[in-house]
């Protein structure tokens, strides 16, 4: 793959050359440390759109949960959005004044009306996010040691995963109805070989032309949602079930998996497309990085695990990191994304949200375990990279000393950030 990206001033060479010497090895140390590789996940929530029906059933589909004793207490003893030693030690205060101003508006509220304040609070704060987070205090949600689950190809695959795959592309893509094009054509048909021969028709580049034909914004939508689609698929063929034998797996990269997926030929030039998306979605994302490089430059984000030292270590690898994404020289430029009129653009941007939050909620359809984590944890990671592009003014104007109202990130969406990225 050579050439420049669309949408952007930007190479693949590049992007390679930076990524290779500067971050990723970076960004692997990071996330082998505590804060890191420990990520809570609701894998039982059920799937909100049909019956699940696809449930893997296959071993190593299986997630193991982290036991309670291997956690870092730092990380289990904060909510969400506690991240330093002084945010965990003043919760209880904090509480208290919350409690406190709800009392002042009027001392005759009933505990009910006070909880519905709460509610509203919580309603607000989640206006920012693309995505659908899970609710950390269900006895549902339990810690996954990243590093003990990786994401590799599990033997989950057939009608169930493309189910979820279809809905993505066609509910959630800003496409009409009328552009119909399924990532398979082996999927359930809609009217047998008229329907082939649709499928086929919009597969060249009668697709790409209605694509080109679509605002900056939906364009670069559906290339985010087709690079991480590239992403998961390239890393269950680098991390593929070779062969099995007296229960010892072998993993490894499987070249013919990857050549069906990708290749120019066998994929009648829908490959490398795939993988300039997955480029692109780097760029999103390591633009994201640089953006928000302010929020954790202020001494009040301690990245809080319990171990200082190893805490100190890490926040001075992400700042590390931070300056390396700062010095890259041709960055997409969001600022050309929602720049029309000011109802128009509000509205699209609206959309766009919703459609991502959509996507979000399609994970907890994944039949199999550890692909739902992995596609989870993706998701929350380039929801968390969007919710920080459009937040820049939010980000420039933090305090120094105390935290955020106005623009926050709870622990679970800078581990799904940065793990997100890693992939």
């Amino acid at each position: 793959l050579t050439g420049v990206l669309d949408d952007c001033l930007c190479d693949i060479e590049s992007i390679d050359d930076f990524n290779t010497f500067k971050i990723f090895p970076k960004i692997q140390k990071l996330q082998e440390r505590d804060y890191f590789r420990y990520y809570k996940v609701n894998l039982k929530r059920p799937c909100p759109f049909w019956a699940d029906d696809g449930h893997c059933s296959i071993k190593d589909c299986h997630v193991e949960p982290c036991p309670e004793s291997k956690i870092p207490v730092g990380i289990k003893a904060g909510s969400s959005n506690k991240y330093s030693k002084a945010a965990n030690n003043s919760k209880e205060l904090e509480d208290c004044e919350q409690a406190n101003k709800l009392g002042a508006v009027n001392s005759t509220l009933s505990n009910q009306s006070k909880e519905a304040f709460i509610d509203w609070a919580r309603y607000d704060d989640s206006q920012d996010h693309f995505c659908e987070l899970d609710d950390e205090r269900s006895p549902d949600a339990q810690y996954v040691d990243l590093l003990l689950n990786p994401e590799r190809y599990t033997g989950y695959k057939g009608p169930s995963a493309w189910r979820v795959w279809n809905s993505i592309y066609e509910e959630n893509c800003f496409k009409p109805r009328s552009v119909y094009r399924p990532l398979n054509p082996l999927a359930p048909s809609r009217g047998g070989t008229l329907h082939l021969i649709i499928y086929f028709a919009f597969t060249g580049e009668s697709f790409y032309t209605w694509l080109e034909g679509l605002c900056l914004e939906k364009r670069v939508f559906y290339k985010l949602i087709s690079g991480l689609h590239a992403s998961i698929n390239l890393h269950l063929c680098a991390n593929y079930l070779l062969e099995e034998t007296w229960g010892k797996p072998r993993w490894g990269p499987n070249v013919k998996e990857f050549t069906r997926r990708f290749d120019p030929v066998e994929t009648k030039g829908e490959g490398p497309r795939r993988l300039k998306n997955l480029y692109f979605l780097y760029l999103i994302e390591l633009r994201a990085l640089s953006k928000v490089a302010p929020y954790f430059e202020r001494s009040v984000v301690d990245l809080y695990t319990g171990n200082g030292h190893e805490d100190a270590e890490s926040k001075a690898l992400l700042l590390d990191i931070f300056r390396d994404t700062k010095s890259f020289h041709m960055h997409f430029d969001e600022k050309s994304m929602f720049a029309g009129d000011k109802k128009g653009a509000k509205s699209l941007k609206e959309e766009f949200r919703l459609h991502f939050k959509n996507i979000s909620r399609i994970m907890d359809c994944v039949g199999c375990d550890k692909c739902r984590l992995w596609g989870k944890l993706q998701t929350q990671g380039l929801g968390t990279a969007l919710k920080i592009l459009f937040s820049e003014k939010e980000i420039q104007s933090l305090p120094e000393n105390s935290p955020s109202k106005g623009f926050q990130l709870t622990r679970q969406e800078i581990v799904a950030l940065v793990n997100a990225f890693g992939r």
